[in-house]
């Protein structure tokens, strides 16, 4: 496990904290890098993080608490607690927010947002600024990831309660679980063993932009250590926060593999109960297999995917599996002919394409709003790449044409297939 966050602390794309724990067995729980670059503080298993949409599992919690005292439904109308919706709203309901079917656009995706995350907003004001658009399908229909639905929900138990977000979480969740070290975030609080966010560039990491924390909100506002998340996961999964049936509603999937606040999938023939996080500065991971009782938190203070990269690879060695790092696989050459043969354009959803390409003697991959990025054969048919952890593998029919690919990545295999040229 050393080894594989170690692949990462050196080439400069991962600084934070880790933490595997199996039941109360903590396998490993260890900080990387600086807390603070500018003064070279070490990240250390206290070390706090923003945690980004890890935040939406304690929105979640929060809904499903609400409703355990009879404060509201699931299957409640959202414009009976914010009867100023417009029409268009009607048949959204709180369950749609929880999960993204609610058709109501991401307010983070908006051309303003940049602008906008700069002031201290009340929550309903930033919510105002989604109210008056068309929505992007109706409620119910799919899932379309929206952080606008949890900044509902966060208004919806403001308004319940008649207290903050903050105070409900606070009193809710985090004091009867322990949770010392986990709290709404401030840009003006001193908030002792804070890590500071940066962002890589192409001359090293960069301090980050700013967001004002009023922003995110239920979406996303939240800090914490990976030894609060696990407190948290052994707390939600313990039976010491939630019912048995509010836990069942809590994790079983919608659409797309999401359930209320997590995402809820099978990796590697194991059911896992997982979100990530990503804000200015701060990118995050927390993953629990409950047939196991495996916690895994990857807290990183530098903006990149390699959270979710670095957690399903320790929980592949902590189920007793192995790990190939892409520092460990040989590329091959391969003749221009076998290569063209792969060229051509591959299904990855309804709507969204995947371009294989032959450049000079090597392949690229590009995926919509994507650069290219070269891909290496390990063999014929076996391809991987250097800037993320994946890889593809094609596959053909009894005349040697190329019917379809699998891509794997982050412990998940998806088919692809080829579409006619």
């Amino acid at each position: 496990m050393e080894e594989v966050v170690q692949t990462y602390v050196r080439d400069k794309s991962f600084m934070g904290t880790v933490l595997v724990a199996r039941g109360t067995d903590v396998i490993l729980n260890k900080g990387y890098g600086s807390a603070n670059l500018e003064w070279d503080i070490p990240n250390t298993p206290t070390t706090k993080f923003r945690l980004g949409s890890i935040t939406k599992q304690f929105t979640a919690a929060s809904i499903l608490l609400l409703e355990e005292r009879g404060k509201l439904k699931l299957e409640d109308p959202i414009k009976k607690y914010v009867p100023e919706a417009p029409a268009a709203w009607d048949s959204i309901t709180i369950f749609n927010l929880l999960t993204h079917s609610s058709g109501i656009p991401n307010f983070t995706s908006l051309p303003d947002y940049n602008s906008l995350k700069l002031r201290d907003t009340p929550v309903a004001k930033t919510v105002a600024t989604v109210r008056d658009k068309p929505l992007d399908f109706v409620p119910g229909e799919k899932m379309s990831y929206s952080n606008s639905g949890y900044l509902v929900l966060g208004d919806v138990i403001e308004r319940i309660t008649g207290a903050s977000y903050e105070k409900f979480v606070k009193d809710n969740i985090f004091t009867p679980l322990g949770m010392k070290d986990s709290g709404y975030d401030s840009n003006t609080a001193v908030i002792p063993r804070r890590a500071a966010g940066y962002m890589p560039s192409p001359t090293g990491p960069v301090n980050a932009g700013f967001v004002h924390m009023s922003i995110p909100h239920g979406a996303g506002a939240l800090y914490s250590t990976t030894e609060d998340l696990l407190r948290w996961e052994q707390g939600l999964f313990g039976g010491k926060l939630l019912s048995a049936a509010s836990l069942a509603k809590m994790t079983t999937p919608f659409k797309s593999d999401y359930a209320l606040g997590v995402v809820v999938r099978t990796a590697n023939g194991r059911k896992v109960v997982q979100h990530g996080g990503g804000i200015d500065g701060f990118n995050t991971y927390l993953a629990y297999y409950p047939d196991n009782k495996l916690t895994v938190a990857v807290l990183a203070n530098i903006n990149g995917e390699t959270p979710g990269q670095i957690a399903t690879k320790l929980a592949d060695l902590a189920f007793g599996g192995s790990v190939t790092l892409t520092s460990e696989r040989k590329e091959i050459p391969l003749p221009v002919a076998t290569l063209s043969k792969y060229a051509g354009t591959y299904e990855v959803a309804p709507g969204v394409n995947m371009v294989m390409r032959l450049d000079g003697d090597h392949l690229t991959t590009q995926l919509p709003g994507q650069p290219q990025f070269p891909v290496f054969p390990e063999s014929e048919t076996k391809f991987f790449l250097k800037v993320v952890d994946a890889q593809v593998e094609f596959f053909m029919d009894a005349s040697g044409a190329v019917t379809h690919a699998v891509m794997y990545q982050n412990g998940r295999e998806r088919k692809v297939p080829r579409l006619p040229q």
